[in-house]
């Protein structure tokens, strides 16, 4: 059940058409509401936040208003699919995540549709015409539907200037590194102690008794429930082990669990009840995947068709704040036993030498020959070199070995070399 609730959280969190489905039941409440306090109002009443119209004034008015509304819905959904498609291209596919999140833009479709309702519901109410004898102007309503597209209009001017923000490769970098911090916090909420090392998982000894297959269609690993394979796992007095990665795509009939001991007593439908599947990666308990988002921005801002070294210093600079952060983490074991001491669940997750590897490695060979790109992730090593405990050098200090040998085949010439060999935290700049 939690997992199905974080999984429709992640659902609704990414859906573009919750915000403005709410801000039309809003404008629908209110509108009745207005319309009752109009039925009561005198028609012959004056005041300032009254409309003074007859009825075709009135007609006029809201169906100006309700015209020029589906105007502005209509600009604010082709400039959003321009946008999208722009990120798309210059950035990354796995991006457009972050805008269908956007609660600015979707708030301003919403208050624009919101606006266009509630001027048709109000028309509804308008009776009579300016000679009859009978007739009904909702003053009210009218008022509120010109106050309601003022603020479109200042709305669609907050839109401009938030989608002109919102394309910039800063602005989309920290929104990334942002979701990943968040995550990060959650998967590796503790620090590392004096004498901590990283802990290596050990499987048990022999063969598995029982090997647990994915039946459904294929997707992506999306979130681990730990606590109810643990129960699941000393109710049974087993030991299971998951087998893929959080992010792994499984395959239909890939494997998932091994488990080893007496599984007459496992509740298989459990264990399979415990993994969320879905159809691509996020950032709820996956945080690689946000450092995969900015080494594919990296990637692409270094490609020949791009050729833009300055944003993939950017994407660089994101990757080395979230590994400034990791770098002092405590990584939770793989192993986790029972009251007796009994290992019951191994649950694997990326380990510390995994993410300097996703995050050097790629970028290290797509920008060989830039003196940017040199500089910068040689800064980015020595300055984890400084703080990194002891047992997590070796790693750091293997990529900065690879990363003199890509500088030695890039520049042949010496002083070219010389220079790309510096540490410069802007890239190539007058540090």
């Amino acid at each position: 059940m939690k997992l199905k609730l974080t999984g429709m959280a992640e659902r609704l969190g990414m859906s573009y058409w919750l915000l403005p489905a709410l801000c039309v039941a809003a404008a629908i409440g209110i509108s009745f509401a207005v319309q009752e306090l109009d039925a009561r109002l005198p028609q012959d009443r004056h005041a300032w936040y009254l409309f003074r119209g007859g009825p075709e004034g009135a007609r006029s008015v809201l169906s100006a208003v309700s015209s020029s509304m589906m105007t502005f819905a209509g600009l604010v959904f082709s400039v959003t699919i321009l946008v999208l498609q722009q990120a798309s291209n210059q950035f990354s596919p796995r991006v457009l995540r972050t805008f269908l999140r956007d609660r600015q833009s979707q708030l301003s479709l919403g208050i624009f549709v919101s606006t266009f309702v509630y001027a048709l519901l109000a028309l509804r109410s308008i009776r009579g015409t300016s000679e009859g004898i009978e007739r009904h102007v909702p003053s009210l309503s009218v008022w509120l539907a010109v106050v309601l597209a003022v603020l479109c209009v200042a709305t669609f001017i907050f839109y401009i200037h938030h989608v002109a923000q919102s394309i910039r490769a800063v602005v989309i970098l920290s929104r990334i590194r942002d979701e990943t911090c968040l995550c990060l916090e959650r998967m590796y909420p503790e620090g590392v102690g004096e004498d901590t090392e990283d802990s290596h998982a050990e499987r048990p000894e022999g063969h598995p008794s029982l090997l647990v297959t994915y039946p459904g269609s294929s997707g992506v690993l999306v979130t681990v429930d730990q606590e109810r394979l643990f129960a699941c796992a000393r109710e049974a007095g087993v030991t299971v082990a998951l087998v893929p990665l959080v992010g792994d795509f499984i395959p239909h009939g890939s494997m998932l669990f091994e488990v080893w001991g007496e599984a007459s007593e496992l509740d298989v439908e459990a264990l399979l009840e415990s993994l969320n599947i879905g159809p691509e990666r996020t950032l709820q308990q996956d945080t690689a995947f946000g450092f995969r988002q900015l080494v594919d921005i990296a990637e692409r801002a270094l490609s020949p068709g791009t050729n833009d070294p300055t944003t993939a210093i950017q994407a660089i600079d994101q990757l080395h704040d979230l590994l400034r952060r990791l770098v002092g983490r405590r990584f939770p074991s793989a192993a986790r036993k029972d009251e007796e001491g009994t290992l019951r669940l191994i649950c694997p997750r990326p380990d510390w030498s995994s993410y300097v590897r996703l995050a050097v490695d790629e970028v290290r060979k797509y920008g060989e020959g830039s003196f940017q790109v040199a500089q910068r992730l040689r800064f980015l090593l020595e300055d984890l070199l400084r703080v990194a405990p002891i047992f997590r050098r070796d790693e750091l200090e293997r990529q900065l070995s690879l990363l003199e040998a890509s500088v030695e085949r890039a520049f042949p010439d010496e002083r070219e070399a010389a220079m790309a060999h510096r540490a410069n935290p802007q890239g190539h700049g007058p540090h």
